[in-house]
């Protein structure tokens, strides 16, 4: 038995998408399981533009973790595509479909076809805090230097 969590995957339209890919880990060391587009056609991203694209697939998290939707490298550096909102997070209470909001930062039109792996998603657990209002946080040696006050 594993001492590995556990995430129950459903498949949204088991009638229509059995071919696209559950979330998969391509190596062994895989920090991200692969998503891919559950797009009945192909759909065009032009430079600048935001398409939300389905996965086919939603979710049952453990109740201390989260998932991460992260852009995929090669994707970004090849054709400057990302996510708007990276890294997108998947509550632990979400059931809905996993869907990807694509942006195109690159210079020419990208296609999502159908079964492209077109992001990744981390699982990883998540501390619960309670917030406690102060009139005064303790100093610290960074104080509220930001933004680059470090330098480059």
């Amino acid at each position: 038995m594993s001492d590995k969590p556990v995430i129950q995957c459903r498949r949204i339209r088991p009638e229509s998408d059995a071919d696209i890919a559950a979330p998969e880990y391509m190596t062994a060391h895989s920090a991200g399981m692969d998503l891919c587009a559950a797009v009945n056609e192909p759909v065009a991203v032009g430079p600048g533009e935001i398409r939300l694209i389905p996965t086919g697939f939603a979710v049952c998290l453990p109740a201390d973790h989260e998932a991460q939707i992260r852009p995929r490298s090669g994707l970004a550096v090849k054709h400057g595509i990302g996510l708007i909102n990276s890294p997108g997070t998947i509550d632990a209470d979400y059931r809905g479909e996993i869907q990807v909001a694509l942006i195109n930062h690159g210079q020419s039109v990208f296609m999502v076809n159908r079964g492209d792996r077109i992001a990744q998603m981390v699982i990883s657990p998540v501390s619960r805090v309670r917030v406690a209002l102060v009139d005064r946080l303790p100093d610290s040696a960074r104080s509220s230097g930001g933004f680059g006050h470090t330098g480059i």
